[in-house]
């Protein structure tokens, strides 16, 4: 499809973040599964949760412009959730683990806010105010899973320093 509006690549741009939103669904329960640290855990699932809804927000908006999101997908999402799934992979469960994990995850949070900031503020240029609080909405939700992030982060990255700072020293003594 060629665009050639701003209606046109608003379109565009929210079946990016639809099928953003949809992988990562897909990918929660997984990072949920990887993660030691029961906080993180829990923040994982409480943003599955939260995503679902920004699913379904994103559908209203749809519904209400008389368009389908579904169809296209979003590449740049792909490529971040592969990277993080090879850390999973990767490493053993643990504290150096969750910290990776953590960075992945914070990857996506600033890719959707760069979307979701982005559209809302098409919205607001095409007279759409309903789709633009939606989008601000889920912007916010955005906003506070990355602060959440970079909260548990600085306990699990401090415990993962120390632990992994403890088995360099065994082996520097064993060597």
């Amino acid at each position: 499809m060629s665009v050639e509006t701003m209606q046109q690549l608003f379109f565009e741009e929210l079946k990016d973040l639809y099928s953003a939103e949809k992988q990562i669904t897909k990918a929660l329960p997984k990072l949920a599964k990887a993660a030691k640290s029961e906080e993180l855990r829990s923040a994982f699932e409480n943003h599955l949760r939260e995503t679902q809804q920004q699913v379904e927000r994103l559908e209203r908006i749809g519904e209400m412009a008389g368009k389908n999101l579904s169809g296209k997908t979003c590449n740049g999402m792909k490529g971040l959730l592969e990277e993080g799934s090879e850390m999973v992979e990767e490493m053993e469960k643990g504290e150096l683990r969750d910290a990776a994990l953590i960075s992945a995850a914070q990857r996506v949070e600033h890719y959707e806010m760069a979307g979701y900031g982005t559209v809302r503020e098409y919205a607001r240029l095409l007279e759409m105010p309903q789709a633009a609080t939606l989008l601000d909405e889920t912007l916010k939700e955005e906003e506070s899973a990355d602060q959440k992030l970079t909260s548990i982060s600085k306990r699990v990255n401090a415990e993962a320093k120390r632990i992994t700072n403890g088995a360099h020293t065994k082996k520097a003594k064993i060597a």
